[in-house]
Parts: C-alpha cells; sequence; structure tokens
C-alpha cells in the first residue's frame, strides 16, 4: 500500500505541508512520509499514459479525520446554525459557476463529495465563520496588495481550520503551515523564544510571497496550490507521466494521494464559505469559559499593533493593562514562552481599546515583576571548582618515590611537595598522599 503523509486540520484527505525553499522551485524534494494509512487511499499503479481512472472514494477514517480536526473549534454559540444543509447536484453546479473566482472552479464528484462533507457540519462552519471574520480582512488586504486571487484566503482554512497556534506532526506550523526551514527563507524568525510561522500577519506575508513564486513557475492556479501542498517536484513528476499535461486534473491520477483531495477542498471550503450566509450560517461570536468561569470572546474582531524594542514578559503586560493571560497568548502565538526578546522592534496585538493603555504605561510594564519574569536570567557565571579529592599510598617493601611517581602519573617532586618531604628517603607503612 501507498505510504501517505497524514497532516489533516479541516481536511477529509490527508494533506502535506511540505514546502519549497528556493524561488527557482527547480529541485524541491519529496514530502516526508510519515505514517501508513492503508485503508485511506484504494492503490494505484503507475502508468505512463494519461488515460488511467481514479476511483476516489472518501472512507469513514476521511469523516472521523475531519471531525477530529475541527474538534477545537467551540461551536456552543452557534445554536442557531442549521441542523442539515442540502443542494442539489444543479445547485452545486450553478453556484460554482457564478463565484467571483479568478481561480478555475469546476464541479465534479470529488469537489461534490467535500462539499457535502462540509454542509454536514453547519455548526463547524460557524465557528469557522467567525474566526474568518477576524483573519480574513487582513488575509484579503495582503492579497490585493500584491495582485493575488482573493479566493486564495480559503487555503489557510484547509492547512489549519483557522487556527494559528496549530503544528502539524511533521513541525509544520501556523495557519499557513509553513516548515521551519521554508519560513525562514520567506524571512521569518524561528528560535527558541519566537516562532514568527505562528504571527498571522508575517506568516500570511510569507505565504503570499511563496504563492505568487509557485505561480510564476507554472501559470496556472491549480498546480500552484497542488505544489504549495506536496511541492513542485512533485507536480513536475506528474507532468511528465501524463506526457507533458499541465493541467491539475489531467495529472490527477499521478499526484500523490494527499494532493488528489487538496485542491478539491479548497475549492469545497470556497463554496461553503462564500455562501455562509445564504446557508444561514451564523457568524456568532465564539466563547469559551475561563478560569474564573466568566465567558469572553475567542477572539476580539478590533485589535492594533504596537512596535516594542524592551524585553518584556506578556504576563507583564496583561497584569500592568488588564488582559487575561491566556486572551493575549491567542493575539500574540508567535511568543512561545511568552517573552518578547527584544533588541529589536517586535510587534505586540492588543485589543484596540487598549493600545492607548500600553503606551502610557510601558515604563511602568517594563518593570513590573521585571526580577522573576525577566531578569532571572544571568548574564556572567562564575563556574563553581571542585578541588580534587586526595588519594593515598601506603609504602611497602621495596616502593620508591620514583616508582611511585610512575605508577600515579605524577612527578618525585610532587609526592615531595604534597607530603612535606625533603629528600627521597620514604619508610615502610607511611602514607604518602596523592593529589593528582
Amino acid at each position: 500500500m501507498k505510504k501517505v503523509f497524514l497532516y489533516i486540520f479541516l481536511l477529509l484527505t490527508p494533506i502535506a505541508s511540505a514546502q519549497i525553499t528556493t524561488d527557482t522551485l527547480a529541485d524541491a524534494v519529496d514530502s516526508t512520509e510519515i505514517l501508513m494509512l492503508d485503508d485511506l487511499i484504494e492503490p494505484m499503479e503507475e502508468e505512463e499514459t494519461s488515460t488511467v481512472t481514479i476511483n476516489y472514494q472518501l472512507t469513514d477514517l476521511d469523516c472521523r479525520l475531519m471531525d477530529w480536526a475541527m474538534e477545537w473549534l467551540d461551536t456552543t454559540a452557534c445554536e442557531s446554525a442549521p441542523s442539515t444543509i442540502t443542494l442539489t447536484e444543479e445547485e452545486m453546479r450553478k453556484k460554482l459557476a457564478a463565484l467571483p473566482c479568478v481561480i478555475e472552479m469546476p464541479y465534479n464528484t470529488v469537489v461534490k463529495r467535500y462539499i457535502e462533507m462540509y454542509l454536514g457540519r453547519p455548526k463547524q462552519l460557524a465557528a469557522l465563520k467567525r474566526l474568518s471574520e477576524y483573519y480574513f480582512p487582513y488575509f484579503e488586504d495582503q492579497l490585493t496588495t500584491r495582485g493575488l486571487p482573493q479566493e486564495l484566503k480559503y487555503l489557510a482554512v484547509i492547512e489549519s481550520a483557522l487556527n494559528a497556534n496549530i503544528y502539524s506532526r511533521v513541525g509544520a506550523a501556523g495557519l499557513w503551515q509553513f516548515m521551519p526551514s521554508t519560513g525562514k527563507h520567506y524571512g521569518l524568525e524561528v528560535n527558541s523564544l519566537i516562532d514568527e510561522r505562528l504571527d498571522p500577519y508575517k506568516s500570511t506575508v510569507a505565504a503570499c510571497r511563496m504563492l505568487r513564486s509557485l505561480y510564476r513557475v507554472y501559470g496556472d492556479w491549480n498546480l500552484a496550490i497542488a505544489s504549495y501542498n506536496c511541492g513542485p517536484g512533485n507536480v513536475n513528476r506528474a507532468i511528465h507521466r501524463s506526457n507533458g499535461k499541465k493541467d491539475f486534473w489531467e495529472i490527477y491520477p499521478w499526484l500523490p494521494a494527499e494532493t488528489r483531495g487538496y485542491l478539491p477542498c479548497f475549492i469545497a471550503a470556497t463554496f461553503v464559505l462564500s455562501y455562509a450566509d445564504e446557508f444561514g450560517i451564523c457568524p456568532e461570536n465564539l466563547v469559551e469559559e475561563n478560569k474564573l468561569t466568566h465567558k469572553q470572546q475567542l477572539m476580539p474582531l478590533l485589535v492594533d499593533t504596537v512596535m516594542t524594542d524592551k524585553r518584556q514578559h506578556l504576563k507583564q503586560t496583561a497584569d500592568v493593562v488588564g488582559i487575561p493571560l491566556e486572551e493575549l497568548r491567542k493575539l500574540n502565538p508567535q511568543y512561545m514562552k511568552d517573552i518578547i526578546p527584544g533588541g529589536k522592534a517586535y510587534p505586540l496585538v492588543l485589543p484596540v481599546e487598549l493600545v492607548g493603555a500600553y503606551i502610557d504605561l510601558q515604563d511602568t510594564i517594563v518593570k513590573y515583576m521585571a526580577d522573576s519574569l525577566i531578569n532571572s536570567r544571568r548574564e556572567e557565571i562564575q563556574q563553581a571548582r571542585v578541588t580534587p579529592n586526595a588519594r593515598t599510598h601506603k609504602v611497602k617493601k621495596g616502593d620508591t618515590l620514583g616508582g611511585i611517581a610512575k605508577r600515579y602519573h605524577c612527578t618525585v617532586k610532587q609526592l615531595q611537595t604534597w607530603n612535606g618531604l625533603k629528600g627521597t628517603n620514604i619508610r615502610i607503612g607511611q602514607v604518602l598522599k596523592i593529589k593528582k
């Protein structure tokens, strides 16, 4: 059976997070295979013609994986979501064709199955709708600035279910699921204190740059999206095996199994979220219970960013400004140890109503609990010195200082010094100190 690189957040089929590390993209390596899923995809023998037919079937495992991927979404505030949403094939075709998209959104049986899977989870869609109100405006700004299709914002839905804190089993992270090396290549800082792959803003800029690079290679958005998932090396091989075809659906049989489901799921996510209002999907505020049993919003809609070059702990800001630490962490997931490194300007995202307080109280914030939270890390340490334990040697018949020195790998002079000897005379039964 084929080894499948499993990584699912919202996808029904496993999604690879393999990404590229050069703008030329010519020699990208294969995705790392990390898990066997023998029952997920039916086996396929590779052939060198373009007539292979794939009977792609969604399994019960697909459904269970989707449930697992979406279970983190709190749907308690979306009780008004419809229990079921049903559409005829003709309605799906017409609505797909009516989407105002640059990227081709065709209808077929694979896309239909993914749409039906999404529509069968209206409460999770409601949660995604709410999260999209927080993230999508920034996605749209960055895509528009770079002349990229607006619908690319839905890639973050299928990559991470809009969970900025998520890590894959192979180390991809954030909304756009960058691997560490790829993130660094596109300008993201990744170290022990900060992981900008989790920064919704900087990672979005990096994703836009990467998608634009991929489109320049293929001149086709479907192929660019496929290569974002599995790497351009796999896409190039599929093109060669299909006798040079450069259309996703024509090279479909030769793509990795996880990538065959990637574009259909992208189309389905675009479809259901574009028509969410029409389907009665509520974008109500998601809430959760904090430790004080008070309900709070999962994400504030109005936020602003301040820059700081001071080394500080998020708890300092939380306590002084008056914001729950957990909420501040959600707004700034890139600071993995709750520490803003300082030394250069770093962003701090706050609810808009608290930005003024932060600016006014910045000196107080930096000093608050500084000794325990920040200054406890010593800059210079004098290491402890250990005095070696002295051994002893009891002089036996026939012993000489020279022989004893040779035995303990020291000199006669050292033996004399350690034992207060003025000459070389020793007596049987005498105890000599060996300090080496």
